[in-house]
């Protein structure tokens, strides 16, 4: 298997996705997360969750809720990956961000998350982005981390019980939140 970090594409596009996106974008974000596919990748939760990360109500809901945008990004018309922007008040909320496996390990997943904070500062005048991400997922808050988000300590549970999210492998599994300032560049 090649593991070698891919180049980012070099030409992304970014639009707002619709009702016809969602089975593509269900298939990315499951790609990225859950099954084989996702072990490949260092962003996989395959060893804390099983069962699906979302589904195909859930993606909808995003995309048609009041003040929430699923952002597609696009590279040569094919979807390399996705995030869910929502607006709160004097912050964003950012979620649902999954990138293609294959196109990973390359700065995209770098691209896509500036993208996204300057879309939150230019169109909603936001201060902070927010996002919560499972507190054993160590590696990935480092990631976050070198691009400028801390830490706040608190800590949110995560909905055992409830398979729309997956199923859990451990017991102990919480979100903590994670927050930047807009005003700093990464």
């Amino acid at each position: 298997m090649d593991t070698a970090p891919r180049p980012a594409p070099g030409r992304l596009t970014y639009r707002d996705a619709t009702a016809a996106d969602v089975k593509p974008l269900v298939a990315l974000i499951e790609s990225a997360y859950r099954g084989e596919s996702a072990r490949a990748s260092w962003t996989s939760e395959a060893d804390l969750l099983e069962g699906q990360r979302t589904d195909e109500q859930g993606v909808l809901d995003v995309i048609e809720a009041d003040g929430s945008r699923l952002l597609i990004v696009e590279a040569d018309g094919v979807l390399v990956a996705c995030c869910q922007l929502e607006h709160r008040g004097p912050a964003a909320y950012f979620g649902m961000f999954a990138v293609d496996p294959g196109a990973q390990g390359g700065g995209l997943g770098k691209r896509v998350l500036a993208e996204a904070e300057r879309r939150a500062r230019a169109d909603w005048g936001v201060g902070e982005m927010h996002m919560t991400v499972i507190v054993q997922r160590e590696d990935l808050i480092a990631w976050y981390e070198r691009r400028g988000y801390r830490r706040t300590g608190q800590l949110l549970p995560f909905p055992y019980g409830d398979e729309r999210f997956g199923i859990p492998q451990r017991p102990d599994l919480a979100f903590e939140l994670l927050v930047k300032p807009l005003d700093q560049d990464f």
